[in-house]
């Protein structure tokens, strides 16, 4: 018969699944639904679906790297497991509260980060590499969108031209979302279960199948929350914008899943829509006068002024940096704090 905190385990990884499907919902569908190609429940059930696929495809190279190579597997008894998966679905529950979807993947690494910390058995090298590949990936999803938005875009609809056939675009929106929802299912169901599975607890099938279940659920739960947010306060997208903005960023994050590297889709895709606005924003506005010591003219300020409002909403990209900044320091302070009471009373288990 599996013990109780066997059973308490597998309550808090379905917990934290469920917190990441409302989280992860909004990155891949939000433009999608925000332009109308599907409804809410719609997408919640594409979303459920491509989890699965992209858990059982490649999702179990990123379960092995944050079930193993941070912190050893021997750590992460059935105590330390549900403490650092608590964390983890608190830090992201907190997100979709605020309507944010949260960098669930740094939160899971911050807090397995802190627990390792705390015992004094962190990896800091795998540390350094993922937290090299986040930047990296960050930058590389802002400075091509941007490129696209200011020197291609205009090019890049001309030849699409959904115009001449609406059921033609959104074909193309809905798969796009699905590959999005694929790459959030490779990278995201580390999140819910690499303790779990890092441990020995729970084999790898059984714990990709329990992650992409509750992701799924949470997207039908949480999801439409936070695809409202993405779909309509960021950015008023076109089709064709969702498209380049969602193909970049899946295939970024797809590439990081496949070599075992836990990344965030809420940071890449929204790093995409808003270097895609920037670039928009910038089309009418030299190059040379972006870059100037002396800045725009009162001219060009006005111009990218009222591109930029059009493409992006500044205050709303203002508090999804914050929470994605706040969830995952939060997540691997609590997480190092707990871990360092909890070892002094000698109370791990």
């Amino acid at each position: 018969m599996p013990s109780t905190l066997f059973l308490l385990g597998i309550a808090v990884a379905a917990f934290v699944g469920v917190n990441i499907g409302g989280s992860s919902t909004g990155v891949a569908f939000g433009p999608a639904t925000g332009s109308g190609v599907l409804s809410m429940r719609q997408a919640s059930a594409l979303m459920a679906v491509c989890v699965l696929l992209g858990g059982f495809t490649i999702g179990t190279n990123v379960v092995d790297t944050l079930g193993t190579e941070f912190v050893s597997g021997e750590y992460f008894t059935p105590g330390a497991s549900i403490g650092v998966l608590l964390f983890v679905g608190l830090g992201i529950l907190l997100g979709n509260v605020l309507k944010v979807s949260t960098s669930t993947s740094q939160t899971a690494v911050a807090a397995v980060v802190g627990m390792g910390a705390a015992l004094g058995a962190l990896d800091w090298e795998t540390v350094g590499v993922v937290v090299i590949w986040w930047v990296l990936s960050t930058i590389l999803a802002f400075w091509l969108c941007a490129f696209v938005g200011r020197y291609l875009y205009d090019s890049v609809v001309a030849a699409l031209d959904f115009d001449a056939d609406d059921r033609v675009a959104e074909l193309a929106v809905i798969g796009i979302g699905c590959y999005m929802a694929f790459s959030a299912g490779a990278s995201n169901v580390a999140n819910a279960v690499a303790p779990l599975v890092g441990s020995g607890q729970l084999g790898m099938t059984a714990g990709v199948a329990l992650a992409g279940l509750a992701i799924g659920a949470g997207a039908f739960a949480l999801g439409p929350r936070t695809m409202e947010t993405v779909g309509e306060d960021i950015t008023d997208l076109s089709l064709e914008a969702s498209l380049i903005a969602e193909s970049i960023a899946a295939t970024i994050l797809t590439g990081l899943s496949w070599a075992g590297i836990p990344a965030s889709l809420a940071v890449v895709l929204t790093a995409c829509v808003i270097g895609l606005g920037w670039g928009r924003a910038s089309r009418r506005v030299p190059l040379q006068a972006i870059v100037r010591p002396e800045g725009l003219t009162n001219g060009e300020q006005s111009t990218w002024a009222e591109d930029q409002l059009d493409l992006f909403d500044p205050t709303t990209t203002k508090r999804i940096v914050t929470t994605w900044i706040a969830t995952p320091t939060v997540a691997g302070a609590v997480a190092f704090v707990a871990f360092e009471v909890a070892q002094r009373f000698g109370t791990l288990a």
